[in-house]
């Protein structure tokens, strides 16, 4: 009995973990929701760099009835996440790419964790390494990623690896 209980209080409290943030007033926010534009076609547009996103990871799908991500994402190799971009269609635009390391570096909110994303914009969120454009100039076969545990760029990721995707276009907002 001692041991489901054990087993049940760890299982329940792993359960409730979530995004963590500092408060505004100890720690101005990098991406506040006032810098988005956020659209009822699964996109938000970033009115300081003029980049729309897609607001769910890739795979997820925009159900804006219930304002969430429906399905599930999807993790790919890098060209996969370059012929995705090509491919995708969300809110009828065909000139979706991968952002570079600077632009994916944009949207990653410095005063939260877990993940290091402002959370009410965008949606279907993880943890996890999301890839850009950018190739590793030292070692072609690698990208750069932005993990989004804490926001670090601190590596690259072999191409042949599987990561979240996150496409964007530019646009002027609105």
């Amino acid at each position: 009995m001692r041991t489901k209980l054990i087993f049940s209080c760890l299982l329940f409290s792993t359960s409730a973990l979530s995004q963590e943030c500092a408060t505004e007033t100890s720690v101005p926010f990098t991406t506040p929701e006032s810098r988005f534009v956020v659209n009822n076609d699964g996109t938000v547009c970033d009115k300081k760099t003029e980049i729309m996103w897609q607001r769910c990871t890739f795979g997820f799908v925009y159900n804006a009835t219930s304002e969430t991500c429906d399905n599930e994402e999807q993790k790919l190799s890098w060209q996969e996440a370059l012929s995705a971009a090509k491919s995708s269609r969300v809110a009828n635009f065909d000139d979706w790419q991968l952002p570079n390391v600077k632009e994916l570096s944009s949207i990653v909110e410095r005063s939260c964790e877990d993940p290091a994303i402002n959370a009410t914009v965008f949606l279907g969120n993880h943890s996890g390494n999301y890839w850009s454009s950018t190739t590793n100039i030292n070692d072609p076969s690698r990208a750069w990623t932005y993990q989004f545990q804490d926001g670090l760029n601190d590596s690259s990721s072999s191409k042949s690896s599987d990561a979240f995707v996150r496409l964007m276009r530019y646009a002027a907002c609105e």
